[in-house]
């Protein structure tokens, strides 16, 4: 059995081979089978925009003939506030272009949060994980990592918005936790974890 992900990112392979070591699922890119990611990702929900990424690439192996003993994953995540109505949430990969810079883009929302003090600065980073297994049917799991918009950027160690991510329970940016101990309490490893157990589950009753 294989698992598919539908991504190109080497880090993101990494961590998803090390959660799901014990489904003794051989964990591989799309571009190892030379696909690659062309669905406009349009969902109104971090689960709808998973499954048209998981979806585009289980259609494109089905053509093939090459879904048998094949589960097929994708994952959505984003940053949403609860001061700006959960936004920028599905859109944060988008948030004021792709191209812009993150500085920018974190710049933008402590402009947007100025004068918002605690407890109402909270926000989440969230994602959603779609796995399609061999006949087709789509299963989901999401995880929330629960914190605040921090006052200033701080730390080096992450990447997108987790320079403005405050968890109050380290004292920390997830910019400073070092990617390590973040990836233990990220989102991306809750939802995974969830899916493990789930796969498992499908495994012990023949899926």
């Amino acid at each position: 059995m294989r698992i598919v992900f539908a991504t190109q990112n080497q880090g993101k392979i990494a961590e998803i081979k090390e959660i799901m070591a014990d489904t003794g699922y051989e964990v591989l890119p799309m571009g190892a089978l030379g696909l690659k990611a062309e669905a406009e990702e349009n969902g109104e929900t971090f689960s709808e925009n998973a499954e048209i990424k998981a979806r585009e690439v289980y259609d494109k192996l089905s053509a093939l003939g090459d879904v048998e003993d094949t589960i097929v994953m994708a994952d959505d995540s984003g940053f949403c506030i609860d001061h700006l109505s959960g936004a920028p949430g599905v859109h944060s990969a988008r948030f004021m272009g792709h191209d812009t810079d993150y500085r920018i883009k974190n710049e933008a929302i402590l402009k947007k949060m100025e004068g918002v003090e605690r407890p109402e600065r909270g926000a989440q980073f969230v994602c959603s994980i779609c796995a399609i297994f061999p006949d087709g049917h789509a299963e989901f799991t999401e995880g929330v990592l629960s914190g605040e918009v921090a006052m200033e950027p701080k730390g080096d160690e992450g990447f997108g918005y987790d320079p403005i991510f405050y968890l109050p329970r380290y004292g920390k940016t997830t910019a400073e936790l070092g990617d390590k101990f973040k990836n233990s309490v990220s989102h991306r490893s809750l939802a995974l974890h969830k899916m493990n157990e789930l796969i498992k589950e499908r495994l012990a009753s023949g899926i």
